[in-house]
């Protein structure tokens, strides 16, 4: 086999490209990963719920990861892959510095960016003292002066979700949240402090967080801050296939849509696994999405194996037919010789006629 041709090209290096590679790693398939090296919880400290991982940095687990998909005879390659298109074999993927591979399928993994608003000094506290999921950070805030920052129309329910682990929220409209009369009703009931008025910086200390500033000038002391990012799937490379990227149905970015049972996409033979095609997936979700898919892609490349066997067996070249054609041609004649076996029956040598 040549190479740099696969059962299965991998394009992204997470949670959920390297179950997937492991899982097909364990069916015997040829699998190649394709990392960039830019996963989206790399400012964070830990992973959080993920079983017998919990707290585990992020960037050991996907070391771990690496290893098991090479113990089981992947590859994993650093590198960006910037193209791909299909092929008669399958796939090409091209990387930014002109190397090419190819594969059966294709799978894309290649995660999400989070957009953050144009604030001060909000992205340098990104996964440190500002975070976003309350399942993934909120037991390491409990208790603490948690603000929200308004974002969009799901900032009143993240400010209601942080309520869990705190008695002391407040919620910062920024000239950019509405709430309903229904929503008032519930960040009353739930005593929920909401100030509005742009805020213009986040502002640390030594590198931790304290406060932020309004545009009026008045400071507010909070010791973490939740905020909403807009979540855009890193899609270019299944655009270059004819994919393009949908609206959430919540409005909190975009996504590639594939089948919930599978990863199968629009375009056959391509699939698509974790945040790329579920804005929401943790890690262990995106996790269990990548062995899913794994185990769908190699039941369809099964199916296709099994398609060129049943081609093989009856099909114009099989060695069935081939006698066929040396019986009409050759009649009794075998190897030049006229008393040769008679083959009748599809191949089966039949008693030799005297």
């Amino acid at each position: 086999m040549d190479a740099t041709r696969y059962d299965v090209v991998i394009v992204g290096g997470g949670a959920a490209g390297l179950s997937a590679a492991t899982t097909l790693g364990r069916a015997l398939r040829s699998v190649l990963v394709i990392d960039s090296g830019t996963p989206r919880n790399a400012p964070a400290a830990g992973v959080h719920g993920y079983l017998s991982r919990d707290g585990m940095n992020p960037g050991e687990l996907l070391a771990i990861g690496r290893s098991e998909v090479l113990s089981y005879g992947g590859t994993v390659l650093d590198g960006e892959a910037v193209s791909a298109r299909r092929t008669p074999e399958g796939f090409e993927v091209v990387l930014a510095d002109a190397r090419r591979f190819s594969g059966r399928r294709l799978l894309i993994t290649t995660g999400l960016t989070d957009e953050l608003p144009p604030i001060d000094g909000l992205r340098e506290q990104w996964g440190k003292g500002v975070v976003h999921c309350p399942y993934c950070h909120g037991w390491e805030i409990r208790g603490q002066r948690i603000g929200v920052l308004g974002t969009g129309p799901l900032s009143v329910h993240q400010a209601l979700l942080f309520r869990q682990w705190s008695r002391d929220i407040t919620l910062f409209l920024s000239d950019t949240v509405e709430p309903t009369d229904e929503e008032w009703d519930k960040l009353a009931a739930r005593s929920v402090t909401v100030v509005d008025g742009a805020v213009v910086s986040v502002d640390a200390v030594d590198g931790v967080l304290t406060g932020l500033t309004l545009r009026q000038g008045t400071s507010f002391d909070v010791q973490a801050l939740a905020v909403g990012t807009r979540m855009e799937a890193r899609s270019a490379l299944l655009e270059s296939l004819g994919l393009n990227s949908q609206v959430h149905p919540s409005g909190a970015g975009r996504f590639i849509e594939a089948s919930d049972l599978g990863g199968a996409t629009a375009v056959r033979g391509v699939y698509a696994a974790g945040n790329v095609s579920n804005l929401m997936a943790q890690v262990v979700t995106a996790a269990a999405e990548g062995v899913m898919t794994g185990a769908r892609i190699n039941a369809d490349l099964i199916e296709e194996e099994t398609r060129w066997a049943v081609d093989g067996h009856f099909g114009p070249f099989s060695i069935a037919s081939e006698a066929a054609v040396a019986q009409i041609v050759l009649g009794r004649r075998r190897h030049g010789l006229e008393d040769g076996p008679k083959v009748t029956d599809m191949g089966r040598a039949a008693t030799v006629e005297r």
